[in-house]
């Protein structure tokens, strides 16, 4: 498909002023990284206490208005022209979906979310390490890896791709607000909107090449030996920017697909392989177990806060994953929205937050349930090696499998393919978001954001490793969350409007119909009136 809109020479003003406020936080980190990382928490601290419910209820919403739209008379709606065949075949446009969504965090917590749930079970629910402490841990590893968080995507997505393909406008944040803003989002509102739209993405994406790069340094230590620290993890930053920085100048067709179809190769060779030479019988025991556990339990989860105890467990945990998928949600939803088009909003709901949580389900039962499983039964001490490096369970799980160093160094290759096609895809959509809504941005802008996001993830590893991570996507999700339901209730609008042309088309033309079908049959009766005469005219003739 070529696109309908015309590269901008010049980026206009939400990219300078992006930049602007990028660098000052990149020089602020060089310069005074102490200060820095004393502020986020500082604003952490604010953010969680007052409004730390808001992230709840939004997500849970956002999920309830997916669900509502996919199943009403809107889901029939096509992303694109009336009859329009979808860009891209089924299977590369989920593949695409997985790689761009949660790839890298799947690796990272894929272990050490569950054994960290063994080690401190979830708001004191089980004593820790023990069998229940175990099934609390695969119960809300599935919670936060499921429904909710794709859900954010699939709004941000399902917005852009309707303006973009259904209404032909450019694919911009600012532009989904339109059915509530009018011409307003021409002006200071929506460049508001779209630098907003941009900070978040640059924020989610740094945190995600940052754990990224913490998980490598892990594997490497355990394949290789390389020490943990800040030193190599920037090493490896810098390594891993300059082969996605050279991907980034490819199109998109040729570059994040191919890409994400060998990411989706090669994660479902380690899945199989480690479903079948791992503790087989109690990987889909476990599965079971943990979809029976999350179902039951999914409305109790999604909204549990801790007034009465005040302890931290859900703003280190639940809020997180909430804010990072928030933070992530411009840049998620806005690739999904650009790989969409020709697909229905029930197919895209469907496969947007179907499909990716069914593969999340089985990820986490086959590596989270195999370190449970060594760990329960034959101490493989992988509870105590997460305790203190949390990226080292995966690969200490992977010791206890055949071929643990051939598994590593797969594994390793698997988190380096998924950095890159996150990063890359990233440099997309920070091109559309930055060069007016134009579907393939010029090389220059692409290269622009790639070094970006390299520096911001720098930075925070820089003031704090994985809790400066955390911190920033929570306090960078806050005002882009606030958007996103306003931005939901203006789709709704836009949805409801077309609707009502489209029944007040129809019964247009249905009146037509009628009338057509009302003076075809007047005019029948007349014609068999005048036949009728003719007929009796030598009747009347002979009777004199």
């Amino acid at each position: 498909m070529t696109d309908t809109i015309k590269p901008a020479s010049r980026p206009g003003w939400v990219f300078y002023l992006s930049l602007l406020i990028l660098g000052a936080f990149v020089l602020v980190g060089v310069v005074l990284p102490d200060q820095l990382a004393r502020g986020a928490e500082l604003a952490l601290a604010f953010t969680t206490e007052h409004f730390g419910w808001l992230y709840l209820f939004a997500t849970t919403g956002f999920l309830i208005f997916c669900l509502g739209v996919a199943l009403s008379d809107y889901g029939h709606i096509r992303l694109g022209a009336d009859g329009e065949s979808p860009e891209f075949p089924y299977p590369a446009w989920l593949g695409m979906i997985f790689s761009a969504g949660m790839g890298v965090g799947l690796v990272f917590w894929g272990v050490a979310e569950p054994m960290t749930h063994y080690n401190e079970p979830p708001l004191g629910l089980a004593e820790g390490t023990t069998p229940q402490a175990a099934r609390l841990g695969m119960q809300y590893s599935l919670f936060h890896w499921g429904f909710h968080q794709w859900a954010n995507f699939a709004v941000v997505g399902m917005a852009i791709a309707y303006v973009r393909f259904r209404q032909q406008r450019p694919g911009l944040i600012s532009e989904t607000f339109r059915g509530s803003l009018g011409k307003r989002v021409d002006g200071g509102w929506g460049h508001a909107i779209n630098v907003l739209a941009v900070v978040s993405t640059v924020f989610g994406v740094a945190t995600t090449l940052g754990l990224g790069i913490i998980q490598i340094n892990s594997g490497l230590g355990s394949v290789a030996g390389v020490a943990f620290g800040i030193g190599p993890q920037l090493a490896i930053l810098a390594g891993v920017a300059i082969v996605f920085l050279l991907c980034a100048l490819m199109p998109l067709e040729s570059g994040v697909r191919y890409v994400s179809d060998a990411n989706m190769m090669l994660a479902a060779v380690l899945l199989v392989f480690v479903i079948f030479a791992g503790p087989t019988d109690f990987i889909t025991a476990a599965m079971t177990n943990a979809i029976g556990d999350y179902f039951g339990n999914v409305i109790g989860m999604s909204l549990v806060m801790t007034p009465y105890t005040g302890e931290d467990w859900v703003e280190r945990w639940t809020i997180f994953y909430w804010a990072w998928g928030l933070s992530w949600a411009p840049f998620v939803g806005s690739f999904i929205a650009r790989i969409s088009r020709g697909r229905t909003i029930r197919e895209f709901v469907l496969g947007v937050i179907g499909m990716p949580v069914l593969l999340s389900v089985v990820w986490f039962s086959a590596f989270g349930g195999s370190a449970l499983y060594f760990e329960l039964f034959e101490s493989a001490g992988i509870a105590a090696a997460v305790d203190e490096e949390i990226s080292s369970g995966l690969f200490l799980m992977l010791e206890s499998l055949p071929w643990a160093q051939v598994l590593g160094v797969l594994v390793l290759i698997l988190i380096v393919l998924f950095v890159i096609t996150s990063a890359n895809s990233a440099t997309f959509v920070l091109g559309m978001f930055t060069g007016k809504g134009v579907l393939t941005p010029r090389p220059w802008l692409r290269l622009s954001w790639g070094v970006a996001q390299v520096l911001v993830a720098a930075v925070l590893l820089m003031s704090g490793g994985l809790a400066a991570l955390q911190t920033m996507s929570i306090v960078a999700a806050f005002p882009f969350m606030v958007l996103m339901i306003f931005m939901a209730a203006s789709l709704l609008k836009s949805l409801r409007n077309e609707q009502r042309q489209t029944e007040l088309h129809q019964a247009l033309l249905q009146e037509r119909m009628q009338r057509m079908l009302e003076a075809h049959e007047a005019a029948g009766r007349e014609r068999e009136s005048v036949l009728g005469d003719l007929a009796q005219e030598p009747e009347d003739q002979e009777k004199p």
